[in-house]
């Protein structure tokens, strides 16, 4: 139908807009740094949000690089996800956007899409409730982004940081993240289905939802459509009702569907149109966003350092200047300068990480030790 083929293409297109707006802030914030100019990708990602409020929950903390508006934003995801299930990952998520733009690139190229036997497909798609648990657990035990250099979007949010940075930091990360996109050329959603750990804990939370999509028995004529169209491959032409913790609401089998009204999503006994599920959502999630903002309590960088922050040597970070940390430290930059071993050739605004592109055996944490 010409409406659902529009409803489809702008699914699309928005998927693409996150996922383009996702890329040019982590390139932003690797050009211009943190300390209120730039938020980092973990800031920006839900995950981070539930990592810290968890070790906040049981620490007290937030986690390094997790700020109030990323808790913000996993609460919002976490609603919808209560609400619609998982649409933060069929209808938002910047990486599952990724992921589906590479199955469009193999599709051209395969001229096919593959399927891994149920066999092996069933028993593979618990990796990503042990990888929550695993995450979960070392977040509280280290208060810190453990997962950070195993973590692929975070390696895919510093490529522009350049080869070497992230063969440095991202080493394993980036080793993950190419096997998805390779895995992703092949496999619908391969990193969705299999590894993500925010998709495992939505679809955890998807299970105390009232919506559902129904599939009227009566009026379907088996065509399969459905079933091909649907990235997390549930045949949906087999069930009676799909409220599988797997399906990620993307509204892809409704939209394919040839027979009106045969699939339809509802919540409750109240039956929605894709319009307005698609509608709903971003509503939900770029009006808690905006009206947070209005409140002044949605932050995603750290406030800049003035003579009134008080910052001590575990607070330093690479993004900060050597005059944030005479400001910070409330210390004199020539005692910095003399107490980090650095000719005053370097200028008092070079940033701590770019220090090592002058001084090759300088480094952050070798800063923090010295200032102590």
């Amino acid at each position: 139908m010409p409406n659902n083929k529009v409803l489809k293409s702008l699914r699309y297109i928005l998927l693409a807009i996150f996922l383009i707006h996702s890329t040019v802030e982590a390139y932003l914030h690797q050009l211009l740094g943190g300390g209120g100019k730039e938020p980092s990708i973990h800031a920006l990602c839900p995950y981070g949000g539930l990592e810290s409020l968890y070790n906040l929950i049981f620490g007290g903390t937030f986690i390094d690089k997790i700020f109030s508006g990323t808790i913000i934003i996993f609460v919002i995801t976490l609603i919808i996800a209560l609400i619609f299930r998982r649409s933060f990952c069929g209808l938002i998520c910047p990486f599952g956007a990724l992921q589906e733009f590479f199955g469009v690139i193999g599709k051209k190229v395969f001229r096919k899409r593959f399927i891994i036997p149920e066999s092996m497909d069933k028993p593979l798609r618990y990796l990503k409730y042990i990888i929550l648990i695993v995450t979960l657990y070392f977040a509280w035990i280290t208060a810190g982004l453990w997962v950070n250099p195993y973590d692929p979007w975070a390696a895919y949010g510093h490529a522009s940081a350049g080869f070497e940075s992230l063969i440095d930091e991202y080493s394993i990360g980036l080793i993950i993240l190419i096997v998805i996109l390779i895995g992703s050329l092949l496999y619908d959603r391969f990193f969705c289905k299999y590894l993500c750990s925010m998709g495992a804990f939505y679809g955890i939370a998807s299970k105390l939802s009232p919506s559902k999509i129904i599939r009227n028995e009566n009026t379907c004529v088996n065509c399969g459509i459905c079933n091909k169209n649907c990235p997390v491959n549930i045949k949906v032409s087999e069930l009676k009702e799909i409220k599988s913790a797997e399906c990620i609401n993307c509204q892809s089998c409704i939209l394919s569907c040839p027979k009106n009204n045969t699939l339809e999503f509802k919540i409750s006994n109240k039956s929605i149109k894709p319009v307005f599920v698609l509608s709903l959502v971003f509503v939900l999630f770029f009006g808690g966003i905006g009206i947070t903002k209005l409140m002044g309590i949605y932050e995603i960088t750290p406030p800049p350092i003035t003579s009134e922050t008080k910052i001590n040597p575990e607070e330093i970070k690479g993004y900060m200047t050597l005059e944030e940390l005479s400001i910070g430290l409330s210390m004199h930059i020539n005692e910095v300068y003399k107490k980090l071993d650095l000719p005053e050739s370097i200028l008092k605004d070079t940033k701590l990480k770019d220090i090592k592109n002058t001084i090759l055996d300088f480094d952050v944490e070798g800063a923090r030790e010295k200032l102590r």
